[in-house]
């Protein structure tokens, strides 16, 4: 119950040309990478073994990070030639998700997101999964950007997501999930993760809570400025 995961595979074609030369995740807000944000939240957090996928730059990020011993914590990659999107890049990373085999479930957020999300408030969340027969999952939710307006699923009042209806949110890229649930996958190949989401909502596997605290989904030059002048 100590493993996370951070999605670092991303081109990040809309950040250009900032992304040519450095990958995404090692862009700097605040006098610090991104991705060096989310690591120190989940070490403070007790999510002892990250995982890293990484495709564009990859060999940036590893060497930029090291094995994660400054961080308290144990840093893992999984290589991808080719971007794998989401759950292909989960199914790619199984074996270091997983210990020998048995499921696993894990908190998994995207390495070009900046929150103040607290993580040790996901460890109720990862208890009642990991108890369940059949696997399922766990999305923070956040309030509707402007970018993004309609929001992406329901999230009732009893804590429950709904494919339609109201009031709608926007899913905020960090979530949790069982291993259980990507071992279909084929390793190397690419899939989204919406299948799966909306598979886990009309099965009445998935909940959600709203979190309300900063949080920026950094896509642009103009939105990495905004951010790093916020956190300066």
């Amino acid at each position: 119950m100590n493993k996370a995961m951070i999605f670092a595979a991303g081109r990040g074609d809309r950040m250009r040309p900032l992304t040519d030369t450095c990958p995404k995740p090692l862009l700097k807000v605040g006098g610090k990478a991104l991705i060096e944000w989310q690591i120190e939240r989940l070490a403070r957090a007790g999510f002892t073994s990250i995982v890293i996928n990484h495709a564009w730059l990859g060999e940036q990020l590893e060497a930029a990070l090291g094995d994660g011993g400054r961080y308290g914590v144990s840093l893992l990659y999984s290589a991808e030639h080719d971007a794998l999107e989401t759950a292909g890049g989960i199914a790619q990373a199984l074996t270091l998700l997983e210990d020998a085999g048995k499921p696993e479930v894990f908190v998994a957020v995207a390495g070009d997101v900046y929150a103040d999300f607290d993580y040790s408030a996901l460890r109720g969340k990862i208890a009642r999964l990991a108890a369940m027969d059949e696997p399922g999952m766990h999305l923070v939710m956040v309030p509707n950007p402007s970018f993004h307006p309609d929001g992406d699923f329901v999230l009732a009042a009893d804590g429950c997501l709904a494919l339609e209806g109201a009031p709608r949110h926007t899913f905020g890229s960090i979530g949790v999930y069982d291993t259980r649930m990507f071992r279909d996958i084929a390793p190397g190949t690419r899939q989204a993760l919406t299948p799966y989401y909306r598979e886990a909502i009309a099965m009445g596997r998935a909940t959600g809570e709203l979190y309300e605290g900063l949080w920026e989904n950094v896509g642009t030059p103009a939105q990495l400025h905004a951010l790093d002048e916020i956190l300066k």
